[in-house]
């Protein structure tokens, strides 16, 4: 029994770090993975035996077979689903994204997940579906993958996607944070490739963040770790009730941009900065910005200050290699976004790490979500391959 578990975390361990290349040589997965290059012949002869690993282009190493199967990742927000449909390398087919109704409830939306997941794979392909994976605007709880609660989707409290999804497909399914699933992808094709520490803000409507330690995703004991938006960094306040929102939310974000926004410029009645402003959206500052408007650069660089702090003590506890900043609010102002944010880091923080734009922009998510339904695909095979 023993060595029927090592096999399998064996072989696991080196689907994951193939999978983590494009083309690798046997000889540098033993030196990764710290065993003998004769296991690593042996284990990846019995892949190559079950059609999970294949010669790579040049036959000087291996690659994952991009035939085996397919994926899907999902990426849900408030008001969308992409979807998108990947070979077993990870490249992604084909993809498609619905608008969704949150006041539809839990119930409609899943069926429209479910619904989604069918159109998007070719009716003959279907029995080629390996694993799927989700990311949603919500902490999951790590140990039975509860979407436990959605502020911008009501009804989305403690309900068990995952199970549901489970049920329908007869296939590996995971669900995780929106965040986490940026961090993800990101360390597997973005500015944090490869990074063993490393934090992933996301900045939209709200903030959040998803943190790699040592290498592993860290989710804490409710699942709830990175839930940035309860972060104080204004002591003499700290009694007030900012309700669900919190107080860093309140202002490190697309509605703190918007709210202090409106106050500082207060846009006239009828101008093209008050309209965009009526639509509670901090796409009217940057507007603004980009034009020159003095109180528009203010409004920014009070918010962009509050973020540095708060960044100055993320890396107090976490000493991370580097912090990506990721979401719509990152490619607003992007230049003066890392210059204001790092000069307030750096000051509080000496030793502060790089501070990064990410590379894959809106489609972190939905990479995260591929590469994890990969890893959840892998998991299942090498049970399989034991």
């Amino acid at each position: 029994m023993n060595s029927d578990f090592h096999l399998e975390t064996g072989l696991f361990q080196l689907l994951e770090e193939i999978s983590r290349h494009p083309s690798i040589q046997l000889k540098a997965l033993a030196k990764e993975l710290n065993v003998t290059l004769a296991a690593v012949r042996s284990r990846t002869g019995r892949l190559r035996r079950f059609g999970l690993v294949v010669p790579s282009v040049d036959r000087r190493g291996i690659m994952l077979n991009p035939d085996y199967g397919c994926l899907v990742g999902i990426d849900m927000g408030a008001s969308h689903l992409h979807f998108a449909l990947a070979g077993f390398s990870g490249e992604i087919i084909a993809d498609t994204t619905e608008k969704v109704r949150p006041e539809d409830g839990p119930r409609r939306t899943i069926s429209q997940i479910k619904k989604g997941i069918y159109r998007l794979i070719p009716a003959g392909k279907r029995n080629r579906l390996r694993a799927v994976a989700m990311a949603v605007p919500s902490a999951v709880d790590p140990r039975n993958g509860l979407v436990l609660m959605a502020n911008n989707l009501p009804g989305w409290k403690n309900i068990n996607l995952k199970r549901e999804l489970e049920k329908e497909f007869g296939l590996p399914v995971c669900i995780d944070n929106d965040a986490n699933m940026a961090a993800i992808g990101e360390r597997w094709r973005g500015v944090a490739r490869g990074l063993e520490n490393f934090v992933f803000i996301a900045l939209g409507t709200g903030i959040g963040s998803g943190i790699f330690a040592n290498g592993q995703l860290y989710v804490g004991r409710t699942g709830a770790a990175g839930e940035l938006q309860f972060l104080n960094v204004d002591w003499p306040r700290w009694d007030e009730d900012f309700g669900v929102t919190g107080y860093f939310e309140s202002y490190a974000s697309g509605q703190g941009i918007a709210t202090l926004g409106r106050k500082l410029m207060k846009p006239r009645p009828g101008g093209r900065s008050a309209g965009l402003a009526e639509t509670r959206d901090a796409y009217f500052v940057f507007d603004a910005f980009r034009r020159g408007n003095p109180k528009a650069r203010k409004t920014l660089e009070i918010i962009f200050t509050i973020l540095g702090v708060g960044i100055a003590n993320i890396v107090g506890v976490l000493d991370p290699d580097m912090i990506v900043l990721g979401g719509g609010i990152s490619r607003g102002a992007p230049e003066f976004m890392l210059q204001t944010v790092a000069r307030a880091a750096k000051k509080i923080q000496p030793n502060c790490p790089p501070i990064r734009i990410s590379e894959l922009g809106d489609q972190a998510q939905t990479c995260g979500a591929i590469y994890s339904s990969l890893l959840a695909a892998c998991k299942a095979a090498a049970h399989k391959c034991k």
